[in-house]
C-alpha cells in the first residue's frame, strides 16, 4: 500500500521507499523515512498535494511523489 491510497484522517507507518534516490533524499530531508508514523490529513482539490502530518508538523507532497511511499496501516 502507498501513501496515494491512504484515506484522508488516517494513520500508517512508512516502511520503505520506491523510486529514483532524488526524491527518497528529499523525503528524508523533510522527516519523511521508514519507521516514522504520519497522518494524511486531507488532499487538496483538483488533484493538488497530499497534506500530511509527520511528527509535529504539516507537510504538503505532490501525489505522484506518495506513489512511491510504501505504508502499513
Amino acid at each position: 500500500m502507498t501513501l496515494y491510497d491512504l484515506k484522508d484522517g488516517k494513520i500508517a507507518t512508512i516502511q520503505s521507499f520506491s523510486g529514483e534516490m532524488e526524491l527518497q533524499s528529499r523525503l528524508v530531508e523533510m522527516g519523511i523515512m521508514p519507521g516514522i508514523q504520519i497522518r494524511r490529513i486531507k488532499t487538496a482539490p483538483m488533484n493538488g498535494p497530499i497534506e500530511i502530518k509527520v511528527r509535529d508538523y504539516h507537510v504538503s507532497l505532490r501525489q505522484e511523489d506518495a506513489h512511491y511511499i510504501l505504508i502499513s496501516e
